[in-house]
């Protein structure tokens, strides 16, 4: 069967470890451009070297990756109630009678450079209550287009992720120019933080898989991929926002408690003690 661009597929040379969807095929050279099926991984491969996944083993993947989703939004969820209890003691005084508040959560402008990633996503962070707005935008395209559209929407929380990956053939683990995105998320940040440079106003989550992690972090963002050079899941910069994003601004977060609950965890993301950016007001409107 020859391969289409929109295939699921995987690599022989793997033992077909990860399911990729083909996004563009060179015939010349008989090669695909790949990305993860439910990993931020950017790879290219033979055609002779790829398989399609039949409908049976795509199940399989599936299955083992929405069990892996599910039990990290069921321990989110726990660790909001966890939250949401105590703001609530904090907001009405120990509880007291008939004292109401409403509440803030930080605002997240996500921009990522997979249409599919995205609207995954927006998907979670709605089913969190999450006040979000997602854009796709190409990774090449990010240093330039980001600050603009930071200054407009003025976000609490910036996420810019989308695919990467390190490449041997290009350089040691060491060298920016070893990876595929690393240097477009660094040098987006980089223009960010020139006007916005204080870590607690505007938290900023920057990589994909494999990033160039400490580049990341000395660049400016609290937190970033990858300090293990391991793939991350799609939705672990959703998770890491939405922490962000209940946390009062009252409180520190930290860093392993943000990242207890993403499907990564400390091998694929990692940062630096920042701020929570939600408030608490009283009274609550009436209706």
């Amino acid at each position: 069967m020859a391969i289409q661009v929109g295939d699921i597929v995987a690599r022989v040379s793997y033992q077909l470890d990860l399911p990729f969807r083909v996004v563009m095929i060179h015939p010349e050279a008989q090669t695909a451009e790949l990305t993860g099926h439910d990993l931020r991984l950017y790879a290219d491969a033979p055609l002779d070297d790829l398989k399609v996944v039949t409908d049976r083993d795509q199940e399989r993947y599936e299955k083992k990756i929405r069990s892996r989703e599910a039990e990290s939004y069921r321990l989110f969820r726990q660790d909001y109630q966890q939250m949401k209890l105590k703001r609530e003691y904090t907001a009405t005084s120990g509880y007291r009678s008939g004292t109401s508040y409403f509440e803030m959560p930080g605002r997240v402008l996500h921009l990522d450079g997979d249409p599919y990633y995205l609207r995954k996503c927006l998907n979670v962070y709605e089913k969190l209550n999450v006040p979000v707005i997602g854009k796709y935008m190409l990774e090449e395209e990010m240093p330039e287009r980001v600050p603009k559209l930071v200054a407009q929407i003025r976000p609490d929380i910036l996420v810019l992720t989308g695919h990467d990956a390190f490449m041997k053939n290009k350089g040691n683990p060491e060298e920016i120019k070893a990876y595929r995105h690393s240097g477009h998320f660094v040098r987006t940040v980089k223009e960010v933080r020139f006007h916005s440079p204080g870590l607690d106003q505007l938290i900023i989550f920057a990589g994909a898989c494999q990033s160039h992690f400490e580049s990341l972090i000395r660049s400016g963002a609290n937190f970033a991929s990858s300090p293990d050079r391991v793939n991350i899941h799609a939705l672990d910069p959703v998770y890491l926002a939405a922490k962000i994003s209940f946390t009062s601004f009252m409180d520190s977060v930290n860093v392993w408690e943000v990242l207890r609950n993403t499907l990564t965890g400390p091998g694929g993301l990692g940062g630096v003690e920042s701020r929570g950016m939600l408030r608490t007001g009283l009274p609550y409107p009436p209706e």
